[in-house]
């Protein structure tokens, strides 16, 4: 590969990175604005998609992925429960600890807040091939795991410099 090929690919790939960049600042700004819209607290509307993604888990679970204390997952908890977005389960394992069950799919609210969203996205993917539908998700599904493993270098490395 020649030198201009070279400088050609890292000009793309830079393009590629500020582009991803600004795609994850763009999805943190919707997040935020469906948590507003819903009534929420950012964290708690994290916490609730989350939940989305794993399913149901414990308060200890959720709060190392969220990476609050666990006094404030108890809080979040509670509020969720409260408005009906979650239920708590005891542990058929373990007594002491609590399933958090997610419940809010079927709640109108958030059915009518995101499905401006996913229609767009069914429209935009209905413009690619089968082919190039399955590459761009194998991607997402890669760079998916990049982030969750910066976010966990990241958190190691907060709980490392505050535990100092």
């Amino acid at each position: 590969m020649s030198s201009q090929q070279q400088n050609h690919n890292a000009d793309l790939q830079e393009k590629f990175t500020l582009l991803m960049r600004g795609l994850g600042t763009r999805t943190v700004q919707y997040q935020q604005n469906v948590a507003a819209s819903l009534g929420l607290y950012n964290n708690d509307y994290i916490s609730v998609d989350i939940l989305r993604e794993k399913g149901p888990i414990t308060a200890g679970e959720l709060s190392k992925l969220t990476g609050l204390a666990t006094g404030s997952v108890t809080a979040l908890i509670d509020r969720l429960e409260k408005i009906g977005y979650v239920r708590r389960q005891n542990d058929p394992g373990d007594r002491r600890k609590v399933i958090i069950v997610p419940e809010y799919e079927n709640k109108e609210e958030v059915y009518n807040t995101y499905i401006p969203l996913h229609d767009a996205m069914i429209e935009l993917a209905s413009s690619y091939t089968e082919e190039e539908l399955a590459f761009i998700s194998q991607f997402l599904g890669k760079a998916s795991s990049v982030l969750e493993d910066q976010i966990q270098r990241l958190s190691s490395a907060s709980n490392q410099t505050s535990s100092s």
